[in-house]
């Protein structure tokens, strides 16, 4: 066998269509390790420097446990909240046309485009008890306002854009084939939506979900307006970062910061483990 028969055989490197991969993936890691990797490992070098007992008697802290359990209650009940409510609305928005359609697939964007301080104080207006949407629940005893349910609704406001814009796209390329297909075999529109396009939007429907708690664990502007601010039962965890912080606790900041950022990874992880799962159990890359 000659010589340029075994060169033709062997194993070639693919090049790149666009060159320059070393030089671009460089910048790319440094200015991620400058912006985000950087200032999170800070944090923990920071919490590190407490010992290990130290650093429990401040996450242990009533007060701490109660906010972080605030802010983790309220940005999972609001992103569970907008996974339903979000997928309604991607589903009107892609499949009905309807006057105003362009107008109202512009206000999902609207959280997206106001300072947090604006969209605070209006959900405050309008849901404290003398607002137009509070006094109706007001009449039936029933406070949002000054309230952890005011720290839902918050989350559910700021959260519903990232379910929406995450399943759009995914949904308007779904292939109306499969449901015809699905339909001329016997299946009703239950079976088609459970065993067609359900298993389509799930890896979608676990992204938008965890882009909408993410977005609510850290939320501050938009929630100290209508929490009420209260220690021990509407405080949320940033906004208790932020009094150490005053106090010239350092420390206690850090370590509030730090536990925040481990538990949300954790959530994070497992959202990302269960859309993995999603996509090896329906065969769908979402």
């Amino acid at each position: 066998m000659s010589l340029a028969v075994l060169t033709d055989r062997l194993p070639r490197r693919t090049q790149s269509v666009l060159p320059g991969f070393g030089l671009t993936f460089g910048f790319a890691m440094t200015y991620l390790s400058l912006i985000v990797l950087i200032p999170l490992a800070g944090v923990f070098i920071r919490s590190a420097g407490l010992g290990w007992d130290g650093f429990w008697t401040l996450a242990s802290d009533p007060r701490t446990v109660a906010a972080l359990k605030l802010s983790f209650g309220a940005a999972f009940i609001g992103a569970a909240v907008n996974a339903v409510a979000g997928l309604l609305v991607t589903w009107v928005l892609v499949r009905y046309t309807f006057p105003g359609k362009r107008f109202v697939d512009a206000v999902i964007d609207l959280p997206f485009a106001l300072p947090t301080a604006v969209s605070g104080l209006a959900l405050a207006a309008l849901y404290a008890p003398n607002g137009w949407i509070g006094s109706i629940f007001a009449q039936a005893g029933i406070k949002i306002a000054f309230t952890p349910a005011g720290v839902v609704v918050a989350c559910v406001f700021i959260g519903l854009p990232f379910v929406v814009r995450t399943l759009q796209p995914v949904l308007a390329d779904l292939d109306s084939d499969l449901e015809e297909a699905a339909a001329t075999l016997g299946a009703n529109r239950f079976q088609i939506v459970r065993r067609v396009i359900f298993p389509a939007l799930l890896p979608p429907l676990l992204t938008g979900f965890a882009l909408a708690f993410a977005r609510a664990v850290g939320e501050y502007g938009s929630i100290i307006f209508i929490a009420g601010n209260l220690p021990y039962k509407s405080e949320i965890a940033p906004l208790l970062i932020i009094i150490r912080l005053e106090e010239f606790n350092y420390a206690g900041a850090t370590a509030i910061a730090a536990i925040m950022l481990m538990l949300s990874f954790v959530v994070l992880l497992v959202v990302n483990l269960l859309q993995a799962w999603s996509r090896r159990r329906t065969g769908y890359a979402g």
